[in-house]
């Protein structure tokens, strides 16, 4: 059921709840009715439009499965989280075996990568089929001088084993701490690690892990 049918349906509960309504002001106000409908009777009108009741299960059951579904995905990818890998063998490995992955490069002592974390991990549970992923820079010296990563923190986007994107600190989030995840969201989505409706794919050039050439940024964290 879409949310048209879902929104047709309200509508109708709605114009059904509203008719029971009437049918109580009608009978308070004509003077042939005997007594007032009781709220008991009301309800018991209600309830018989079974269309409407049994189409109210049916939704129900339809959310239920989708989001029993969505667990499922979750927990059989280890998808729906930011989880924190030790290893640069672990980076590689996931990044080229999983075809959409976040990778936060982050330092521990750092608070805007703990403001990134919490955004991150607030948009993998959205994007079930996006891995997210977080490395502390101290674990991934390799990396870390391969991809020249020198401010902190440092998100990079994996779409098929090869990185389509960096974002690099807060500039491109309006150089603020208090940025909202929508605006996080919809910058991961213009690198189509993400998909976010209505929201155009940004060219880029396909590049490999080691392809980026340095960019330098002057109002975040540091890392030499």
């Amino acid at each position: 059921m879409d949310n048209n049918e879902v929104d047709q349906l309200e509508e109708k509960l709605d114009a059904r709840v509203q008719n029971v309504l009437d049918k109580a002001r009608v009978s308070t106000t004509d003077e042939s009715e005997k007594e007032p409908l009781s709220e008991d009777e009301m309800f018991e009108d209600l309830e018989n439009d079974d269309l409407a009741m049994a189409n109210f299960r049916e939704q129900r059951l339809n959310q239920l499965k989708t989001e029993m579904g969505k667990l499922q995905e979750m927990q059989q990818h280890d998808h729906g989280t930011l989880t924190e890998i030790s290893s640069e063998k672990e980076v590689l490995n996931i990044t080229t075996s999983t075809k959409h992955c976040v990778v936060h490069f982050f330092h521990k002592e750092f608070r805007r990568c703990q403001i990134m974390d919490k955004h991150l991990t607030t948009i993998a549970r959205k994007h079930f089929k996006t891995k997210f992923v977080k490395i502390n820079v101290e674990n991934a010296p390799f990396l870390v001088e391969r991809l020249g990563i020198q401010i902190l923190p440092c998100v990079i986007c994996f779409v098929d084993g090869i990185s389509t994107d960096k974002i690099i600190g807060f500039d491109e989030l309006g150089n603020t701490d208090s940025f909202s995840t929508t605006l996080l969201e919809l910058r991961l989505s213009t690198s189509g690690v993400i998909t976010k409706s209505d929201e155009p794919k940004k060219e880029e050039q396909r590049k490999t892990i080691f392809g980026y050439s340095d960019k330098q940024h002057e109002d975040d964290d540091d890392w030499d």
